[in-house]
């Protein structure tokens, strides 16, 4: 990342972050038990596009430690907002899955080599491999929390593995739309723009765009 064009990593993974938990709120409006079919599995997916985003932007593992951080925290606010106790379904079990998702990435990174992820079906397979150790890290939320994660109706088996091929079909898509994106990003970052190189942007657009996510999850929520 160029230094001298955009915010720090640490102000850049603050955007992500309240980006991520925004998307996270709104796709679990009104969600107050258990994930709804298939949406966990969604959530998934949409969690790996976020997280291959700031790690392209970033190359920092402590970048993604400060994500999960920002998203759990967004989460703790957002159920607030419902009146729910941190220790709900609806709460906790999703915080963790946050986690387990970072744990996954960061596995599966581990274990790529650098060429694998250069090409579109690489970043694909990276996807895929992310969400299968994901959903299977994901059962073991009651160890963590205390709440069981969510069944199939009339079974024992947790969603996240009924669902498992779900979620890996849509992080094949989603982790290389984060890594494109984030290249996107950084190529404007490396062409002359007055705007990047200004110190209000620098120092004021991460939070600025924190700020505008918690208000969006306010009036998402008004009315509740």
């Amino acid at each position: 990342m160029s230094d001298n064009r955009l915010p720090s990593p640490f102000m850049v993974t603050m955007m992500v972050g309240a980006l991520w938990g925004l998307a996270e709120a709104a796709l679990g409006v009104g969600l107050r038990s258990c994930a709804s079919s298939i949406s966990g599995s969604v959530m998934t997916a949409v969690a790996l596009f976020f997280l291959s985003t700031a790690w392209v932007l970033s190359r920092r593992i402590i970048s993604l430690v400060w994500l999960l951080l920002i998203v759990s925290v967004m989460k703790i606010f957002d159920a607030w907002l419902l009146s729910l106790p941190i220790r709900h379904g609806a709460v906790a079990n999703p915080i963790f899955a946050f986690w387990t998702e970072g744990l996954a990435f960061l596995v599966i990174l581990g274990i790529t080599k650098t060429t694998l992820i250069e090409k579109i079906g690489g970043r694909a397979l990276f996807g895929g491999l992310s969400a299968l150790v994901s959903v299977n890290l994901f059962p073991l939320v009651k160890y963590a929390t205390g709440i069981p994660a969510c069944v199939v109706p009339g079974t024992s088996y947790p969603l996240s593995l009924y669902y498992a091929p779900v979620a890996i079909a849509l992080s094949f898509i989603t982790v290389p739309l984060g890594f494109g994106l984030a290249r996107r990003v950084l190529a404007a970052a490396a062409t002359p723009n007055a705007l990047l190189q200004s110190k209000a942007f620098r120092h004021l657009a991460s939070p600025a765009t924190l700020a505008l996510c918690l208000l969006l999850i306010v009036l998402l929520h008004g009315g509740r």
